[in-house]
């Protein structure tokens, strides 16, 4: 391996181990929301450069997430397996040069419905077990919007600077998205997006950086949850 290459390997494997760092600590945050009464599904997605020490993990390969039912939306069964999706490919690494994050929040009759890891990284995947869940470190190739793990983080990590949609993401995921279903889930959709009413088609919501985007399907409507990105992302 070159340089090059090992230089390239060395940064993504560090990457890795932030962002698993960051999942053990959102973990820990919504635990403790909820267990202080609040409903709200709160996560974080870093970029900084650490290296996580200590807390050994498990590693193996999972074709798809486990059936919607304790608490997942849907699994990711069907999804995109390589082909090309709305100009979106799928390559063997991640890219870089257009790289931000965005989060997703979904509530069904006023409950939170998980949206899963692996959206956007087909199988064969290399699934690292936590405390904290599942993180998909891996996969056949990762799509330019992917998930890794099941806190709502949506990565965008292009070769090319355009604007994507949640529409996109949900084409990946091969779920339905629309004014009146999400993924499984039928009903009225009201959508948020930072923390302001989006009237339009959710399809149509953009993916922007720190986007905070909340769907609920059906009522009790849930208000628009707070979320925290960690500093420097």
């Amino acid at each position: 391996m070159s340089s090059r290459q090992e230089e390239k390997e060395r940064r993504r494997q560090q990457r890795l181990a932030a962002e698993q760092a960051e999942h053990r600590a959102a973990s820990r945050r919504r635990r403790l929301r909820l267990g202080g009464g609040g409903a709200a599904v709160v996560a974080v997605a870093a970029v900084v450069v650490v290296i996580a020490a200590g807390g050994a993990t498990k590693h193996s390969t999972s074709s798809s997430t486990p059936p919607a039912g304790s608490g997942l939306l849907a699994s990711t069964g069907g999804e995109a397996s390589g082909a090309t999706v709305d100009g979106t490919q799928c390559q063997t690494s991640e890219q870089v040069l257009f790289h931000i994050h965005a989060h997703l929040a979904v509530y069904l009759d006023g409950r939170p419905r998980l949206v899963p890891e692996g959206i956007g990284i087909p199988a064969p995947r290399q699934v690292e077990q936590t405390n904290d869940g599942p993180f998909v470190a891996s996969g056949a190739c990762f799509y330019w919007l992917h998930s890794h793990t099941r806190d709502g983080i949506i990565h965008i990590e292009s070769p090319v600077q355009r604007t994507f949609t949640l529409g996109n993401y949900f084409d990946l995921w091969k779920q339905p998205l629309s004014a009146s279903q999400v993924g499984p889930a039928k009903g009225h959709v009201a959508a948020y997006v930072n923390a302001k009413r989006f009237s339009g088609d959710p399809r149509s919501i953009p993916l922007k950086a720190h986007a905070l985007i909340q769907l609920d399907i059906g009522t009790p409507l849930v208000p628009p949850a707070p979320f925290t990105f960690s500093p420097g992302l």
